[in-house]
């Protein structure tokens, strides 16, 4: 799973949006009489155009085609200010910008702060102000600061609140909505859904009896295995005090039980200090081809109350 997680409908706005966009700005070109300068952007056009396959079908890695994305943003912008010397430095903020959207917040510093000076080898570049330079560190900084920010505040809310130290687990609110976009897709697609769920007995009990220390290693434990053991796309949400739902889109009955036969075994291996041997409860449940997603959702519910009174 991705530590920098952008909602998964405003991924895909974004790659169906830079398709025209990229379109656009090829057939702009060719209407200018700007023929040389027209292989970038119709070639990046087809990509993205692959990319946004890739987002819809999950059959790659999830960064993959955001990597493609950014790659495009960087060559048309590269492309412009090499063609055309005239374009003005202001829009070296879409690259920039369009880094700090689509990576993690170090990734991005590396690659703004690697490319910098690569710019300023153009002839449009060079030529500028050194306002520029300015102007483009500052961008740099002003991006990343909401990003550590962030980070900050929630790595300290783990230290200080276990409560809110789910890891990587989302609320029930969110795990719900992110469910019912994947069921919506596998309808409509005539994909699979998969998803498993997962109870800790040792939870409440190890709060209750050892402390919040203790349960936020319980928590660490199955986050940790999930993280290792999963694909990006896979959603882990807490659905309760001690019951969690790990959402496996595109994945069949038999891929779901292949998971759930890792996780288990990785999961019972894991001795604790305070509690000893991690205790996990797993089931399979597959949503039918006519079924509801309200009736989905209670069989669900069912499903983890009924691991909780095994």
């Amino acid at each position: 799973m991705s530590e920098h997680y952008i909602p998964n409908r405003l991924m895909t706005l974004a790659y169906a949006a830079s398709i025209p966009l990229m379109a656009g700005y090829a057939l702009w070109l060719y209407a200018m009489g700007d023929y040389r300068d027209l292989l970038i952007p119709t070639f990046m056009t087809l990509l993205l155009m692959s990319a946004l396959l890739m987002h819809i079908g999950h059959g790659v890695k999830s960064y993959l085609p955001r990597i493609i994305l950014l790659c495009g943003t960087y060559s048309a912008v590269l492309g412009a200010f090499y063609y055309q010397p005239q374009v003005s430095p202001i829009w070296l903020g879409l690259p920039i910008t369009a880094a700090f959207l689509l990576l993690p917040l170090w990734a991005a510093l590396l690659v703004n702060i690697g490319i910098g000076p690569l710019w300023w080898l153009l002839p449009s570049v060079s030529s500028a102000p050194p306002a520029i330079i300015v102007g483009y560190a500052a961008l740099t900084l002003l991006l990343a600061l909401p990003r550590w920010e962030h980070a900050r505040r929630r790595a300290l809310l783990r230290a200080t609140d276990p409560n809110d130290s789910d890891c990587s687990a989302y609320h029930i609110d969110t795990l719900k909505e992110r469910l019912h976009s994947e069921f919506q897709r596998a309808a409509m697609l005539n994909q699979q859904l998969a998803v498993l769920v997962l109870h800790l007995p040792q939870l409440d009990m190890a709060e209750e009896q050892f402390g919040h220390r203790a349960k936020t290693a319980l928590l660490g434990a199955l986050c940790g295995e999930v993280n290792s053991r999963c694909r990006d796309h896979d959603v882990l949400g807490r659905a309760d005090s001690a019951t969690f739902w790990l959402v496996l889109p595109d994945t069949s009955e038999s891929g779901a039980l292949l998971v759930r036969e890792r996780l288990q075994r990785a999961l019972s291996q894991r001795v604790l200090v305070e509690t000893g041997q991690l205790e996990a409860r797993i089931a399979a449940c597959l949503p039918s081809r006519t079924e509801y997603f309200a009736h989905y959702v209670k069989r669900l519910e069912a499903r983890g109350a009924a691991l909780a009174n095994v």
